[in-house]
């Protein structure tokens, strides 16, 4: 993708020395390296070999509040996803239904992208996510499944993303 093909509310990331620079540190990752490996007492995914996963985490492992359960915990949501329109209106349900599908199959590989919460506020459906790329990766779908007019806004200083899609 070439400098000027970038998708308006998007940043590129500046590289100094091949390495990329991180412009905003997300409050919600590890500060440090965590043991491994380390459960989450909440949700029971574990830490192990640089990533979080589920299975069984052996025994000994360390205690680890993961950072999906942190941000439930705060009620910090680091995705928005706002459905509405006439159509979205009519197939309300069949549209939910692809949502909660898309983000079980994106949680049963990717423990930290979960849904927080689904708040039905009248003219729209307000969807809210543990991680960016869930709210990014459903809007995707919906866009893909059903057309209409997809937007992203994307806020590096608070490492949040906006996804509007309406039809």
């Amino acid at each position: 993708m070439s400098t000027k093909s970038i998708p308006a509310g998007f940043r590129q990331i500046e590289r100094h020395d091949g390495l990329f620079q991180e412009k905003v540190h997300d409050a919600y990752m590890a500060k440090g390296k965590l043991h491994e490996p380390s459960i989450c007492p909440q949700c029971g995914a574990f830490f192990h070999q640089g990533r979080w996963q589920w299975g069984d985490a052996p025994a000994g492992a360390h205690h680890e509040t993961c950072p999906a359960c942190h941000r439930q915990h705060d009620h910090f949501p680091a995705g928005f996803l706002t459905l509405e329109g006439p159509f979205f209106h009519d197939h309300k349900d069949e549209i939910l239904r692809l949502v909660h599908h898309h983000a079980q199959r994106e949680r049963d590989e990717h423990p930290l992208q979960r849904i927080m919460g689904v708040e039905d506020q009248g003219s729209a459906v307000v969807v809210t996510t543990t991680d960016i790329h869930l709210a990014r990766g459903i809007g995707e779908a919906v866009h893909h499944a059903y057309q209409g007019k997809l937007e992203f806004h994307y806020n590096p200083e608070e490492s949040l993303l906006r996804v509007h899609w309406t039809h």
